[in-house]
């Protein structure tokens, strides 16, 4: 019997949480509390406490965090920032509006930034890294770090896709000068709009955000630079600090999935399976995607469709080095082949167990014939 798995179910979630929400919802709108009010302050402290770091503050998305985040941290004109071409085109775009040129990076066979290509890409004009900490998962942020303290370089984190993740028990985001994270509806700890934060443990660069986010108006009111209208909106900061409380059981549960998927699929030799949740001591996975590279890609999204199976290729198969309109082509021969092959399965809460092992058997039955 062929089932019907969107890949990712908007409304089976809200459908889950409507009796808890809608109290939320109301108890805002009826107080009349907009922007910046309270709701905003008890989630920027639970995440901070979450992640046991020092500052969240909320912005209006998670490309303004990372714009944000590359001021404060003192990158502008004439600065170049290290980033990997797998990922997101508004990476890129963070560090051109910060003022700065973007220079790309291959990745690895996780799909994250290969610290072996970071060292080759330096040069006198270098001013940073910014990890994208992709899919749900952490780079290997010591050799990232090695590198930076011995190059004198900023750190700055897109943890768009991974907040809760870990390397060596530490979170994504709180390894530089500033981390960022992204509460796009489909993301793990998701809102109804768009929404992001900035997280640091440095007082200065915490200070400079707060003032980037509203205007460039300091605390007394007096306008000191030029800012922007990137406020986290104080509703969506109120069913954000409700999925908060939650959060852990929804890491769980996506582990849980992560392990069925490796467990059925592990010894197809036509596809390349992201790390297990299981497989290293130092990361701690949250599956925010199930990445994975296969061959004859095409023909096995169609054959998915055919039994209910829906699939995506992230960001339309395309990595940043790609789009020819940026002037950004160089040499990263992993990710150009990898652009041939990979795509997400199914990765949600919205998932029955019945579901995530149809997706399998359909995969292994492709395979087989």
């Amino acid at each position: 019997m062929i089932r019907d798995i969107p890949f990712f179910n908007y409304p089976a979630l809200y459908a889950k949480q409507e009796d808890d929400l809608l109290p939320i919802i109301q108890n805002v709108l009826r107080r009349g509390a907009y922007i910046m009010q309270s709701d905003l302050d008890t989630f920027e402290t639970s995440l901070a406490r979450y992640l046991n770091v020092k500052h969240v503050i909320g912005v209006a998305d998670g490309t303004m965090a990372l714009i944000i985040g590359l001021r404060a941290s003192g990158i502008g004109a004439g600065d170049e920032v290290l980033v990997p071409s797998h990922t997101f085109v508004a990476t890129a775009a963070a560090v051109h509006h910060a003022g700065a040129t973007p220079v790309l990076v291959d990745c690895a066979r996780d799909h994250l930034i290969d610290s072996a290509d970071i060292e080759r890409r330096i040069n006198d004009r270098t001013r940073a890294i910014m990890p994208v900490q992709l899919n749900g998962r952490t780079a290997d942020m010591d050799k990232i770090v090695n590198i930076a303290d011995r190059y004198n370089l900023k750190i700055i984190e897109d943890s768009a896709q991974a907040l809760g993740s870990k390397f060596r028990n530490r979170f994504a985001g709180t390894f530089g000068s500033a981390g960022t994270c992204s509460f796009y509806p489909s993301k793990t700890l998701g809102c109804f709009g768009d929404g992001g934060a900035v997280i640091t443990n440095d007082d200065d660069v915490a200070d400079h955000v707060k003032l980037l986010r509203d205007h460039g108006r300091s605390m007394n009111g007096e306008v000191i630079e030029w800012g922007y209208n990137s406020r986290l909106d104080n509703l969506q900061a109120a069913i954000l600090n409700y999925k908060l409380s939650n959060y852990i059981v929804e890491i769980e549960r996506r582990r849980e999935i992560a392990r069925i998927y490796n467990s059925k699929l592990g010894a197809i030799s036509n596809i390349l399976l992201p790390p297990g949740p299981d497989d290293s001591e130092d990361h701690f996975d949250i599956f925010q995607n199930y990445e994975i590279e296969v061959d004859r890609r095409d023909e096995l999204r169609n054959f998915l469709l055919s039994k209910g199976v829906r699939t995506i290729v992230q960001w339309g198969g395309r990595c940043i080095h790609q789009f020819s309109a940026l002037g950004l082509n160089t040499d990263v021969p992993y990710t150009e082949s990898m652009t041939k092959r990979f795509m997400l399965l199914p990765m949600n809460t919205s998932l029955e167990d019945e579901d995530v092992h149809y997706i399998c058997e359909t995969i292994i039955s492709f395979y087989s014939h």
